[in-house]
């Protein structure tokens, strides 16, 4: 099933995107300097990430134990 009618899997990759976007701007911050534009969704991502740090962490965290469990 794809990741858009399945809302677990939705919200895994709408979690790793994040992760991902934070670890790449925090790595290189050039590729992420652009705030419109296709690259912008990702810059949003990673201020997603950077802001929201704890709640994006407990939200991996939950999905790690979920995706483990369940």
């Amino acid at each position: 099933m794809s990741a858009l009618f399945n809302f677990h899997s939705f919200l895994t990759v709408v979690l790793l995107v994040i992760c991902t976007c934070t670890f790449l701007k925090m790595q290189f911050p050039t590729i992420l300097e652009q705030k419109t534009g296709f690259r912008g969704f990702f810059w949003k991502a990673a201020r997603i990430g950077e802001r929201l740090s704890p709640w994006v962490a407990a939200g991996c965290l939950t999905m790690g134990v979920s995706i483990i469990f369940f």
